[in-house]
């Protein structure tokens, strides 16, 4: 799958653009604040029917607009194309249709376009809270399998309304509490034995591309860390719920799960430099890379990459350059403000690339400029 060609109006500070993209390296060249982050976020729009970067749907209209639209033409591997829409006006609901026809559920297009992003905020990963962490684990397993993410939802919606009962002045309803923490435990033990096979099987992808970049300078290690690991989860939460109503919230279950990261058996987030924690959460996101090009929908997801270089050595940005640049990577869109780095990338490269430069949201085809 690739995107051959986007149109893009009042997504964030891009007033309007419509380009072609080749389908393998697509370059985006400009200060910082300019809008290369932007033209990223919205190619991650079309596939996750959200931003990477806000929560908020109204935060990705162009403040002075009242609406946005993004349209996306793809070819799939077997030559078919795809086009998704969205469109929304503030104070309203969005929505997305592909190939005109529109989807009933959101949840219906997640994995139809695979994409992995790497941006700086990923070190969020390790100096965040757990719920960064889990996040990560379910935005790759909702992209290959449909039941996680209604397991998760039905999960969360159980969470919920037990924490409210918990929160009342009056006694909850026991029955009532039952009944909840019934479908927390069915439903959350389906949950952790996906994410624990999902590192499983990451681990040594993200062993394998760590010990590449860092010409095998340090070891590191992940770990699935989840309440399911202390017995039978309906045990667990209720065991505690005497405490759980005196905090007013469920202290158990996996809405608390983790994940633990070492390098050279220690804490990254403690001991770990600048650079490795970069070089941690890039080797991560391409192990995730990885996984869904062999695991998913059998299609190479698109890859994005949003200044990945800085405070990386220059033996590490060479490593990466060669682990991208290879075979095994497919349509690729990388931001940078240094065009030294972009000049090493393509240096006698026999790949087809573009070259676009954004200034103030105005993004423009190199090619098309110099004619």
């Amino acid at each position: 799958m690739f995107l051959k060609k986007i149109s893009i109006l009042n997504y964030k500070n891009i007033r309007e653009c419509t380009l072609s993209f080749s389908r393998k390296m697509n370059c985006f060249i400009g200060h910082n604040g300019e809008g290369k982050t932007n033209l990223l976020d919205a190619v991650y729009y079309l596939s996750f029917c959200k931003s990477a970067y806000s929560s908020v749907d109204a935060t990705v209209i162009n403040h002075d607009e009242q609406f946005l639209m993004l349209d996306g033409t793809y070819q799939a591997d077997n030559g078919d194309e795809e086009c998704i829409y969205c469109g929304m006006k503030r104070g309203m609901k969005k929505h997305f249709k592909r190939n005109k026809k529109e989807y009933k559920r959101l949840s219906m297009h997640i994995g139809l376009i695979p994409l992995i992003l790497v941006s700086p905020s990923d070190t969020i990963l390790i100096d965040g809270s757990s719920e960064e962490r889990r996040r990560l684990m379910d935005m790759v397993i909702s992209q290959f399998d449909a039941t996680y993410i209604d397991a998760l939802n039905r999960y969360n919606k159980a969470l919920q309304q037990r924490n409210t009962l918990l929160k009342q002045e009056a006694e909850p309803d026991a029955s009532l509490l039952d009944i909840l923490e019934e479908q927390m435990a069915e439903t959350g033990e389906l949950v952790s034995a996906k994410r624990s096979s999902f590192i499983e099987a990451l681990e040594p992808l993200f062993q394998r591309y760590y010990r590449f970049i860092s010409q095998e300078k340090e070891q590191v290690s992940l770990r699935y860390v989840s309440h399911c690991q202390r017995g039978p989860l309906l045990d667990v939460i209720r065991r505690d719920r005497f405490k759980d109503r005196a905090v007013g919230y469920s202290l158990h279950g996996i809405h608390r799960d983790d994940l633990e990261m070492l390098v050279n058996n220690y804490p990254v987030k403690r001991e770990g430099s600048q650079g490795q924690h970069k070089t941690y959460v890039i080797a991560l996101k391409l192990a995730q890379f990885n996984f869904l090009q062999t695991r998913g929908s059998k299609t190479i997801p698109l890859l994005l990459l949003d200044d990945i270089f800085d405070k990386l050595d220059a033996q590490r940005v060479e490593q990466i350059v060669k682990l991208v640049s290879g075979e095994g990577f497919g349509q690729i869109f990388l931001t940078d403000t240094n065009r030294d780095h972009l000049d090493q990338i393509l240096h006698n490269c026999t790949f087809d690339y573009k070259i676009f430069h954004v200034a103030d949201g105005v993004i423009t085809d190199k090619e098309e400029a110099d004619v």
